[in-house]
């Protein structure tokens, strides 16, 4: 109770804004990301050979740095822009799981397994060691090393979840990931004579090497309709990667969680589960699409459910990513994110050469 005579205090400007925007909820931010999607899906169906998650990537960034659009993707809209990150990129990766088939990857062969293998564990291991040599803060390196060894921004968004990652970490991995990703839709093509690939196997290398789905799409589809079919299989293969890798992330913050409080976690603290569930639901998805039961028309109406799923998110990942901060470290960045393309693409051509 105020003392007599005492003038009320007024409340802080900033404890005013911050309880309007709970109070806002998350719906402008998810129409900001719903707009967002709509002018992405109109881009890439007027340029087809740039995929619409990558654009959805640029138009957040862009709303986070644009005077007209900075104040609100910063505050009003962000509980719903963190939303879509967070919760519309989960139900994205499981429904990912809908476009592999266990029959699929046992019709490559096992020479094509193990080269994903390869390709995966080397790029994985390599960009993680890399990143934390030159220094790259937070969980930057893990986070780089899952997108450029599995499958770009929707690896990164799967794995920020499971390990705790800060925002910033994660959209700044999803900025130089896409980055590098876009650009291989430009130089890829160009080396396939000069490396002396076939369709085939200029298919396979670009599945093996390229971060997302639609970037190996638009990549893969310049040599014809043999590079795309391989192209987009071996690039599924890398996908299943994602369920072990998030599994096997869980249980080494659980280990370490325990570990910090002498064994047993601290009073109250939810530890993550050793398989989270929205990668339980994408097992589970490969399983259903496994059985051949769903028609064609269900497969289709998922697929393109989960590219805008994805798209929002990754445009509310866009919106966190703060360009000042970046370009601090924008030069280690830079440079993590070249030898991971670098290490990814050869390592992957050797695979191909290896299993003609």
């Amino acid at each position: 109770m105020a003392l007599l005579g005492q003038r009320p205090q007024k409340p802080a400007p900033a404890r005013i804004a911050r309880v309007r925007v709970r109070a806002a909820g998350p719906w402008p931010g998810l129409a900001l990301a719903a707009a967002g999607v709509a002018v992405a899906a109109g881009i890439h169906r007027l340029v087809p050979g740039v995929p619409m998650l990558t654009v959805a990537v640029v138009l957040g960034l862009a709303a986070a740095q644009l005077p007209g659009t900075r104040m609100w993707a910063g505050g009003r809209a962000r509980p719903g822009l963190t939303f879509a990150a967070k919760r519309l990129m989960r139900v994205g990766v499981v429904l990912l799981g809908l476009k592999l088939s266990l029959r699929d990857v046992l019709g490559v062969g096992w020479g094509t397994v193990a080269m994903v293998l390869v390709v995966v564990a080397a790029t994985f291991f390599g960009t993680w060691w890399l990143g934390r040599k030159l220094g790259l803060p937070g969980d930057q390196p893990l986070l780089i090393a899952t997108g450029y060894s599995i499958c770009g921004a929707s690896a990164i968004g799967a794995v920020s979840d499971v390990s705790r990652s800060e925002e910033r970490d994660t959209a700044a991995s999803v900025a130089v990931v896409t980055l590098c990703g876009t650009l291989a839709i430009a130089v890829l093509p160009l080396l396939q004579g000069p490396l002396g690939l076939s369709d085939a196997e200029f298919g396979r290398w670009v599945g093996a090497s390229v971060h997302d789905v639609g970037q190996v799409v638009a990549t893969a589809q310049t040599a014809g309709g043999d590079a795309l079919g391989e192209g987009v299989l071996v690039k599924l293969m890398r996908v299943a990667m994602l369920a072990p890798l998030v599994a096997g992330l869980a249980l080494a913050v659980r280990a370490r969680g325990a570990r910090g409080a002498g064994g047993a976690g601290a009073p109250g603290e939810r530890r993550p589960p050793l398989v989270p569930l929205f990668v339980a639901g994408f097992v589970a998805m490969v399983a259903v699409r496994s059985t051949g039961w769903l028609p064609g028309a269900v497969l289709d109406g998922a697929a393109v459910a989960q590219e805008l799923l994805l798209a929002a998110a990754l445009f509310g990942l866009g919106s966190a990513v703060d360009l000042r901060s970046l370009v601090r470290t924008g030069g280690r960045v830079g440079l993590v994110g070249l030898c991971a393309w670098i290490l990814v693409g050869g390592v992957s051509y050797a695979g191909v050469c290896l299993t003609r």
